[in-house]
């Protein structure tokens, strides 16, 4: 049987792709396991890379760190428009909140892995609404 040059679907990597990943898996820790701390050190990556990135990991970075500051806006200023609206004593209010965090917190978890996946792919993903547009 002849030998096939088939690579089994394997692609060698992309310049910046491993700069892509890590952007986008810090979005995931700062929702996940360590906000703030995570952020930090994504928004550090950026300002240190984002002139000389390859074109992947630098439009990475800048969604993930664009979306973190997006994210963390209509978290905390919607969040407390809820409770100034509604009152602490209010228990609707508290239902509000709670389901108003839950959906944002979690869409953006959602978009967070696709974005994730697409950087694993060597691929350029923008997130809808709040992503920056790509160039």
């Amino acid at each position: 049987m002849p030998r096939s040059d088939d690579n089994f679907g394997l692609v060698t990597e992309q310049a910046g792709q491993r700069l892509a990943v890590l952007a986008e898996a810090l979005f995931l820790i700062n929702l996940l396991l360590l906000p703030g701390i995570a952020f930090a050190i994504l928004a550090g990556l950026w300002f240190k890379h984002r002139h000389s990135a390859p074109p992947l990991a630098r439009q990475h970075l800048y969604q993930a760190t664009l979306v973190s500051l997006w994210g963390g806006l209509l978290i905390v200023v919607l969040g407390g428009l809820i409770l100034l609206a509604g009152g602490l004593d209010e228990g609707w209010t508290w239902v509000v909140l709670i389901l108003y965090f839950t959906c944002i917190h979690s869409t953006l978890i959602l978009f967070g892995v696709v974005a994730l996946t697409k950087a694993m792919s060597g691929q350029r993903w923008r997130f809808p609404l709040i992503g920056p547009r790509l160039e």
